[in-house]
C-alpha cells in the first residue's frame, strides 16, 4: 500500500472500489499532469446510504459525512488512472454540488467534509482551491457530489 493508502487506514476508512460509470464517461481522465475526475456520488457498496435535498430530508452534518464519502470515492477514481496516490503532487481543485432545500445557504459548510478529509488524508497536498453549488436535484436523487482535479508527479 501507498503512504496515502496508509494514511487512509490510520483514520479507519478503506479506498473503494470505483464506482461504475451511471452514463457515457470514465470515472478519471488524465491530461498531461493532471487527473479529473468526473463527479462522484457518496456510493457505498453500490447504493446511496442518503438520498433527498439538504435542509429538508438530509441534515447539514449529514451531507458533510456523504461529501467526505464522495471525496474518498474520487480518490479511488484518481487512483484507477494514476496507480499509485503518492504520485499525488497536490488537490487543485474541489467542486461540490449540493441538492438544496430552497432556503438551504449552507453549502459551503458540506463541502467541508470533502475538503476536510482530503487535508487529513494528504496533508499541505490537500489544500486547494473550491467552488460549492447549491442544485435543485442530482442524479438518483443525491444529496451532494463531488469532483476534484488532482496534479501528478510523473
Amino acid at each position: 500500500m501507498s503512504a496515502v493508502e496508509d494514511k487512509i487506514a490510520e483514520l479507519g476508512l478503506a479506498l473503494p472500489r470505483v464506482v461504475p460509470p451511471l452514463a457515457a464517461y470514465q470515472p478519471a481522465v488524465r491530461s498531461g499532469a493532471y487527473v479529473h475526475t468526473s463527479g462522484q456520488l457518496p456510493m457505498v457498496d453500490g447504493a446511496l446510504p442518503a438520498t433527498g435535498k439538504v435542509g429538508a430530508e438530509v441534515s447539514a452534518e449529514q451531507a458533510k459525512e456523504l461529501a467526505a464519502t464522495c471525496a474518498l470515492n474520487a480518490l479511488a477514481a484518481v487512483k484507477s488512472v494514476i496507480g499509485d496516490l503518492d504520485k499525488i503532487q497536490r488537490v487543485v481543485k474541489v467542486v461540490g454540488f449540493v441538492a438544496s432545500a430552497p432556503d438551504f445557504t449552507g453549502q459551503p459548510g458540506v463541502l467541508n467534509g470533502a475538503s476536510e478529509l482530503l487535508g487529513e488524508i494528504l496533508g499541505d497536498k490537500g489544500v486547494h482551491a473550491r467552488s460549492a453549488v447549491g442544485v435543485a436535484v442530482l442524479p438518483l436523487d443525491s444529496p451532494v457530489e463531488v469532483e476534484i482535479q488532482v496534479e501528478i508527479a510523473e
